[in-house]
């Protein structure tokens, strides 16, 4: 077998991994995110999102862009934020194409709660199968793959 398909294979196996532990890792903690705190990993992060911004707002299609949804897809969520009343929609003044979303106080009240136990959650699950220095390993081996440039965590900003 020559070097260039043990490479492709190898790739492969490593891109399959990822596959599946990313599938894994986001059922359960979404399993156990909705049953707590009836928020979905998507929400949370949308919720995260709006509260590291300017102002607590952002472009919808800022925020589409960045929890990689399409136009309906931020739609659908953000209405059933708004009907909670964690998100609010605000109007642009200079262009009324432009559509903003906007943390509420309830919604960075229901981020806050549901932070201290989704981070709790994520760490028992990383601590149960990796020690430390994997940790470390795998959070410098996955940094590599993000283009994002976004380093921040799953915590909400501390006022």
């Amino acid at each position: 077998m020559s070097s260039q398909v043990l490479i492709e294979q190898t790739s492969g196996r490593a891109f399959a991994a990822l596959v599946r532990a990313h599938a894994a890792a986001t059922r359960r903690l979404s399993a156990q995110l909705s049953a707590d705190h009836g928020l979905t990993l998507s929400d949370y992060e949308v919720l995260l999102r709006l509260a590291r911004a300017e102002d607590r707002r952002m472009r919808r299609v800022d925020l589409a862009e960045q929890v990689l949804l399409t136009a309906s897809g931020i739609t659908r969520l953000l209405e059933g934020l708004e009907q909670s009343g964690f998100v609010d929609r605000a109007a642009c003044a200079s262009d009324r194409r432009v559509v903003y979303a906007v943390l509420t106080d309830a919604g960075l009240a229901k981020l806050r709660e549901a932070s201290r136990s989704h981070l709790v959650q994520i760490d028992a699950l990383f601590r149960a199968r990796l020690d430390d220095e994997e940790l470390a390993g795998l959070t410098m081996l996955l940094a590599r793959l993000d283009e994002s440039d976004d380093e921040a965590a799953c915590e909400p900003p501390v006022d």
